[in-house]
């Protein structure tokens, strides 16, 4: 296994450089999750012969897509950016791409800020289309799990959210020291075993909307397993002791408030009859 564990060694992250911009893997892997959810969703829309046309289905994910990228920037900014000052000072800057006339892209997503955008968005758009919301969210919930696997798939390319060191023989040189690829594990037990369970269950589902607590709930279950594979953040090391990372407590307080979102849920959907 000695080339995949030098692998990093062998691959460059730059997919195409045309000098004044790079197109990096983890973008193109980025477009692929975006292509594959909203495909998918349109997928389970025809097998499952939902009343869901695919223009609201196109309309809802701008307005989701929106929400990720603004909730995951400013959450990264606020939860994990060492650099917060700067930012309260100059909030313009947090998403320019540009540093020092040089393109290097917007660097520092945080995933429980991307759900907290995509709940926001999907609120303000229940305004608009109170009678398929509940479908809609559901489709998220199956859909998001598979795209989530391109990117993860994305920061391994990207050399980025490293693992934890490790002496296992599948492990990655990073810089020198051999690491779990936990990027990878996660794409597994976020993306690709989320995905399955909410697929077989969706025939199950008790009410409609019921899918998205599911995930939330899944994925904060697996997101806490995950980060005792995944090195902490650098700027930000433990939380308490040597094992609690800020991963693990945001996925703890998404398991609490998932669970929250299905009991109201289930009062407005089985005892109002909503």
């Amino acid at each position: 296994m000695a080339y995949w564990n030098h692998i990093y060694e062998h691959f460059n992250p730059v997919a195409l450089d045309l000098n004044f911009i790079s197109l990096h893997w983890y973008g193109i892997m980025y477009i692929l999750a975006l292509l594959t959810a909203l495909g998918f969703a349109k997928w389970i829309i025809r097998r499952d012969n939902l009343d869901i046309s695919e223009l609201l289905l196109d309309n809802y994910f701008i307005w989701i897509e929106i929400g990720i990228i603004l909730g995951a920037r400013i959450w990264y900014i606020l939860f994990y950016d060492p650099h917060l000052d700067y930012y309260l000072s100059a909030p313009w800057q947090i998403f320019n791409p540009f540093r020092e006339g040089e393109f290097v892209g917007i660097r520092g997503m945080s995933y429980h800020g991307a759900v907290v955008g995509a709940i926001i968005t999907s609120l303000l758009f229940s305004i608009r289309h109170p009678n398929k919301i509940y479908k809609l969210i559901d489709l998220v919930a199956l859909s998001v799990p598979v795209g989530f696997v391109f990117g993860r798939i994305g920061n391994f390319l990207n050399q980025e959210l490293v693992g934890r060191v490790t002496d296992v023989p599948w492990g990655i040189y990073v810089n020198g020291t051999l690491r779990h690829p936990s990027q990878l594990y996660e794409a597994f037990l976020e993306g690709v075993l989320i995905a399955i369970i909410l697929y077989i269950y969706r025939k199950k589902k008790p009410f409609e909307g019921v899918l998205i607590a599911f995930y939330g709930i899944l994925y904060g279950t697996m997101r806490f397993i995950a980060e005792f594979w995944r090195a902490p953040d650098v700027q930000l090391g433990f939380i308490y002791g040597d094992w609690l990372t800020m991963g693990q407590i945001q996925s703890l307080v998404m398991i609490f408030f998932s669970f929250l979102l299905y009991y109201l849920l289930y009062y407005l959907k089985i005892i109002l009859k909503y």
